[in-house]
């Protein structure tokens, strides 16, 4: 009698008892391929709103004859940029001109509430006497108006210009302290207790505890600030009247040119975009930097 050999069955061995086979793992994501989706996708929405933010405007100008046309805006725009730093005299300046102007002014103001909210809003956060002290301040003072301040400052400057800077200072003041002083009050307490056990020292701690559980809060903070102060320089200018994007917009209204005026917006609005991306990018560097730490 033979026997016949069968062929082996192509049967997987079983794990050992006790352990879990590995899934296979996924094919990795295209995450650049996703990235640029993602990109044209908001491209593609800003796009929309855009749109009907023209179509608004469209349908203003058809109810109001005196306000411009989408197009006669654009065209005013383009006369304004081709020739934006021309000096024709006190009273006839380039568009260019009046922007650098509002932006010094500008940032003169959010330097130095910068200089003061940040140290005021950590002492704030930080010190149980300093929240004491400072926060009835900041509550009573923060309400008021920007405005209001300017003949405050104009009284003790005599100077509509440096007015400005100080309006802009005491605006951008304090959402730079109120951030600041939350993220100072928000650290872990793992890590201020890793501080107390290595005996840390007032400039060691700020160092290496403090400051870095801060800065994510400083930089929204200071983009807030900046974002109010760019929005506030127009309003004093057109109040305090000379140089500047302000007081080009009401040298335009007062002379009945109006589509100086909305191209004159299209500017505010643009630079407006640019500075707040630029802080949005700051803040997102600084978070990356933060978790890789």
């Amino acid at each position: 009698m033979t026997m016949t050999t069968r062929a082996p069955l192509d049967v997987e061995e079983a794990p050992a008892p006790g352990l879990v086979p590995e899934p296979p793992a996924p094919p990795a994501p295209n995450r650049r391929r996703g990235a640029g989706r993602e990109r044209l996708r908001a491209v593609g929405w800003g796009l929309v709103g855009l749109g009907v933010l023209g179509a608004l405007w469209q349908l203003g100008s058809a109810l109001s004859p005196d306000l411009p046309s989408p197009a006669e805006g654009m065209q005013e725009l383009w006369h304004l940029v081709s020739r934006p730093f021309y000096d024709a005299g006190p009273n006839d300046k380039g568009v260019g001109r009046h922007v650098l102007i509002s932006l010094q002014r500008v940032f003169t103001g959010f330097t130095m509430a910068a200089l003061l909210g940040i140290p005021l809003g950590l002492l704030i956060g930080a010190s149980k006497r300093g929240w004491w002290a400072g926060n009835p301040l900041v509550q009573l003072l923060r309400p008021v108006s920007p405005l209001a301040w300017f003949p405050i400052w104009l009284t003790l400057t005599r100077d509509p210009g440096k007015a400005a800077v100080f309006v802009i200072f005491i605006t951008a003041l304090w959402p730079t302290v109120l951030n600041t002083a939350a993220g100072a009050g928000a650290i872990p307490r793992d890590q201020r207790n890793v501080a107390l056990v290595f005996r840390f020292g007032r400039w060691a701690y700020l160092r290496h505890v403090l400051l870095p559980n801060a800065l994510p809060a400083v930089v929204t903070g200071l983009r807030q600030s900046m974002g109010i102060a760019w929005m506030v320089i127009v309003a004093v200018e057109m109040l305090s009247g000379g140089a500047g994007i302000g007081g080009f917009v009401w040298e335009s209204y007062n002379n009945g040119n109006m589509a100086a005026v909305t191209a004159a917006i299209v500017i505010i609005g643009s630079l407006g975009l640019l500075l707040d991306v630029g802080f949005l990018r700051l803040g997102r560097r600084v978070a990356l930097e933060e978790v890789q730490a």
